[in-house]
């Protein structure tokens, strides 16, 4: 098996500074093939990025999974790949690649959200639902890290488990029982300096927290010089 590709799911954004900034963090610690962008495609890439094109005109979650089966019917996209959202940034390097990671229990995660709701609560307890439905004691894969990819046993679960579409990283994990180690999110929500250090091995921002949060100087500073993957001259 040779090095994966990257694939960003990227939506529409007169300015996508996180994507920037990600890049030239894969491109520092992430080995990979190539990069590929589903969805939209920033004018400031170069033509080194190739590109899927993909319809945005659901909702985000519906989004990401139309990105992510286009991205596993692509013959050009390796097979395994690396699925890595355009907030996703490798803080330090993974000479071996990237490893699969996993939230621990899911009813964990259900328990901490009890009394709350909207589309990503509604879900996880639907998936969760639909999961021990059919005997399974799922590990949770929502996590804000990439996500090695095997595109035939990715498409199988996103056609087994249609209408799990917040959830479908793990409706991919729990199925294909892909194990892999347990971590903590790394998602920093906030502008507040908390949760993030020098240790930190992945990171992921708001756009809020990164453009104006600690956390967003902290990343911009890690990586300071455009990459490969940045056209010369354009923002």
């Amino acid at each position: 098996m040779g090095i994966p590709d990257l694939v960003a799911p990227v939506r529409e954004a007169a300015v996508n500074q996180q994507l920037r900034w990600a890049l030239r963090s894969w491109t520092a610690n992430l080995p990979h093939r190539h990069v590929w962008v589903a969805g939209h495609r920033p004018a400031w890439l170069a033509d080194e990025v190739r590109h899927i094109p993909v319809r945005q005109d659901g909702t985000g979650y519906a989004n990401t999974t139309a990105a992510m089966r286009a991205a596993c019917e692509h013959p050009g996209v390796s097979d395994p790949f690396v699925w890595a959202n355009d907030d996703m940034f490798t803080m330090r390097p993974l000479p071996d690649g990237m490893p699969v990671l996993h939230r621990g229990p899911m009813r964990e995660l259900v328990a901490a959200r009890a009394g709350q709701s909207g589309p990503y609560v509604d879900g996880l307890r639907h998936t969760y639902a639909w999961l021990t439905g059919r005997g399974h004691e799922p590990l949770s894969y929502d996590l804000h890290v990439p996500l090695p990819v095997s595109k035939g046993a990715m498409l199988a679960a996103l056609d087994e488990g249609r209408g799990h579409d917040a959830h479908k990283r793990t409706v991919y994990g729990v199925l294909t029982q892909i194990g892999g180690e347990r971590i903590d999110d790394v998602k920093i929500m906030h502008r507040a300096p908390r949760g993030y250090g020098p240790e930190s091995l992945f990171l992921s921002t708001m756009p809020d927290s990164f453009a104006n949060g600690r956390v967003g100087a902290f990343i911009r500073a890690a990586f300071p010089l455009a990459c490969r993957y940045e056209r010369s001259g354009r923002r």
